[in-house]
């Protein structure tokens, strides 16, 4: 079984922009349930679907698999739960540890957070800097409930 263990953070200071160039992300969700979530995404010109499971501490089942972009644009139209989550992403390679900083747009705007992905859920984790508050257990972070619960409505 495919498993992603990752940590959730928000950001404490905007000195990781400088770090990456940011790509646009689109992106919707044809269930939201919590035992699993089914997410439509485009990332450039290439389209995405992927299936997650629970998420059990920072470890959950994930099944990803690239589809023709026009017909995740058409899923992303047509299909999916409003609103459509809209944000850039940067990627960071710092100390041995990946992050993607999302920063959110349209009805998330002003929502930043980083995300790290981990081989273990006990590896250690050197935070940046620009690193705050771990958020990995609130649900009201999770990119399929910021559909439901936009982040200029909190």
């Amino acid at each position: 079984m495919a498993k992603e263990i990752e940590r959730k953070y928000l950001m404490k200071s905007m000195d990781w922009q400088s770090l990456a160039k940011g790509t646009v992300y689109r992106q919707g969700y044809l269930s939201t349930v919590k035992e699993r979530t089914v997410r439509v995404r485009t990332i450039d010109d290439k389209g995405y679907l992927t299936i997650k499971g629970i998420t059990v501490g920072a470890t959950r089942a994930e099944y990803e698999y690239e589809i023709p972009a026009t017909e995740a644009n058409e899923m992303l139209d047509t299909l999916c739960e409003r609103p459509i989550i809209e944000k850039k992403r940067y990627v960071i390679e710092k100390d041995g540890l990946t992050w993607e900083v999302d920063e959110f747009d349209g009805v998330n705007k002003g929502l930043i957070v980083a995300e790290v992905e981990l081989t273990s859920e006990n590896q250690e984790v050197i935070k940046p800097a620009w690193i705050g508050e771990e958020v990995t257990g609130d649900p009201k972070y999770f990119n399929s409930n910021l559909t439901k619960n936009p982040y200029t409505e909190w």
